[in-house]
């Protein structure tokens, strides 16, 4: 998985062109999207990657940190994996990789037998829980908590 590549083989078996070479219409390029004036100087090019990835961790971080807060945690990791996408190939990979098990969960959640299954199921757990909170209400009754004695 090394940028500096000049061919790769992908996971579709297709050859995908890394930066440094001519990729056609429709074919990925993998590797780093630095300019050009960076990938002159490896120093450069190297500390480019450095900061390319300490952002990439910081937005991965504060993502992860959103998970049980209420905010976009996955969408804020995904962004942080796109800012790793620009220089890794690996971030490249797996972004490639969600991308089509997105796809193809949207794909099977539109075939009209897994529709009917799944309103089927909400069906039947909207009934238990109103169930549940009929036994719960005819058992103990309302109270609001301004109306709480103590």
């Amino acid at each position: 998985m090394n940028a500096e590549s000049d061919e790769r083989q992908g996971a579709t078996g297709a050859p995908q062109v890394a930066a440094g070479g001519d990729a056609s219409k429709g074919e990925p390029v993998l590797g780093s999207r630095a300019p050009r004036f960076i990938k002159r100087s490896r120093t450069l090019h190297l500390s480019w990657q450095v900061g390319v990835f300490i952002v990439g961790l910081g937005v991965v971080g504060v993502g992860i940190v959103l998970l049980p807060l209420p905010g976009p945690g996955w969408l804020v990791i995904f962004a942080g994996m796109a800012i790793w996408a620009t220089e890794f190939v690996w971030a490249q990979l797996v972004l490639a990789w969600t991308k089509r098990k997105v796809t193809e969960a949207a794909h099977r959640a539109l075939d009209p037998k897994v529709r009917r299954r799944n309103l089927i199921l909400t069906s039947v757990a909207v009934v238990i829980c109103a169930v549940a909170v009929s036994v719960y209400v005819w058992k103990f009754g309302i109270v609001m908590p301004w109306k709480i004695e103590q």
